[in-house]
């Protein structure tokens, strides 16, 4: 493994960006009816606010994203991880609306979360941190959009545990949105996609050095369970052709089979480089809070067993992207979404793109995508005559 920076709660305070706490410091009530508060939400912005502060586009992140969706990454040191959509001129313009990308309740970034101190007792919450649901991200995520003073979003977009959050919004903040593009995305999880986070937080909390979820006051760092953890959900992410295409069977810096349990294969030291470098970037307590905030939501259950109630009289317009090689968030749970809106008699589009990049085809060079998803935007902006 390699070398591990600076442990996240050290770095968290330091971080480049905007940052606001809500509601006065008042504590706000959670889903499960536990309270927490003070809660700060870190956000990046790009783009210019309009006189009429109607060109708000709100991007919600992934699992392992964050707010630094454009720019080169304070971490990493790397480009955003939507520099492909999020721009001047591209389909997010930044030249035409004011985007804005807050972390998520319970990240690791700046947002509170497990790795941020408890103000009630001076010291980090570990898992004293409170369960948290993919409805209170986005409550904390409208009560930023009310301390920004933007009462209506012209578009809420976003992919994977994202496109969850989109649906949130529209479901519950409806009056508030005026188009949502959820990609790769769904209204449940399914007990496939349950099982493989329960496999990278059961690889966390059997390292030694996860401590109960404290780590943070024995100065440890679970990095060996974050790494595997990473590595498995990675899998997940793509697709047995890209995989193939990338590395097929070749041998790692070697002519011939070690015949022992060192990476022999391409394939493999990719997974672990994937391991090493994110236990740099994301605290091991938040992965696990996040993850269980997706297995909980299921928008069906919440509106009595049938979807189409979420969206009972919605004016929201939607648009839903699949991939044709995704299976983790496979095109049958967006035609699932599809119809339910269709029962609704709301506006939707759909759209299932051809790509054998797998389920992390929304993050990469997807010209069709790209396409789709900046028609659909153009078109509601000149809709409102932005």
């Amino acid at each position: 493994m390699t070398q591990a920076g600076p442990a996240i709660h050290e770095i968290q305070e330091s971080l480049p960006g905007h940052r606001v706490v809500l509601r006065d410091g008042a504590d706000i009530t959670l889903e499960s009816g536990a309270t927490l508060g003070p809660v700060t939400v870190a956000y990046q912005t790009w783009g210019t606010l309009n006189e009429d502060r109607s060109n708000v586009v709100l991007i919600c992140h992934a699992l392992t994203g964050d707010q630094y969706a454009v720019g080169t990454h304070p971490i990493t040191g790397k480009d955003g991880w939507w520099e492909s959509m999020v721009g001047p001129g591209k389909p997010i313009d930044t030249d035409r609306f004011f985007v804005v990308c807050p972390n998520c309740l319970g990240g690791c970034m700046g947002t509170t979360g497990p790795a941020a101190v408890n103000p009630k007792t001076g010291e980090l919450y570990g898992t004293n941190f409170p369960v948290i649901t993919i409805r209170d991200m986005v409550n904390a995520q409208v009560m930023l959009m009310d301390e920004l003073g933007i009462e209506k979003i012209l578009c809420v977009v976003g992919g994977s545990m994202g496109g969850m959050q989109v649906l949130e919004w529209a479901a519950r903040h409806r009056e508030r949105v005026e188009s949502a593009v959820c990609i790769a995305g769904a209204a449940r999880h399914s007990a496939q996609n349950i099982a493989f986070h329960e496999v990278g937080r059961q690889a966390i909390m059997a390292d030694p050095d996860w401590c109960n979820g404290l780590y943070y006051k024995e100065g440890k760092r679970p990095e060996s369970g974050l790494s595997v953890a990473r590595m498995a959900a990675h899998i997940t992410y793509l697709s047995e052709p890209a995989l193939w295409r990338k590395f097929g069977r070749s041998l790692q810096d070697r002519f011939n089979k070690s015949y022992g349990f060192d990476a022999d294969f391409q394939v493999e030291s990719y997974l672990r480089h994937q391991g090493s470098t994110f236990v740099n970037r994301f605290d091991a307590n938040a992965y696990l809070y996040i993850t269980r905030a997706m297995d909980y939501f299921d928008l069906e259950t919440e509106f009595d067993g049938d979807l189409a109630n979420a969206w009972k009289d919605i004016e929201t317009r939607f648009l839903l992207v699949s991939f044709t090689s995704d299976w983790l968030f496979p095109t049958s749970e967006s035609k699932e979404v599809v119809r339910s809106l269709n029962r609704a008699g709301a506006n939707v589009s759909f759209v299932e793109i051809e790509s054998d990049k797998g389920h992390d085809a929304f993050l990469l060079d997807e010209p069709d995508l790209f396409a789709t998803a900046g028609g659909f935007i153009d078109s509601v902006a000149r809709e409102a005559g932005i």
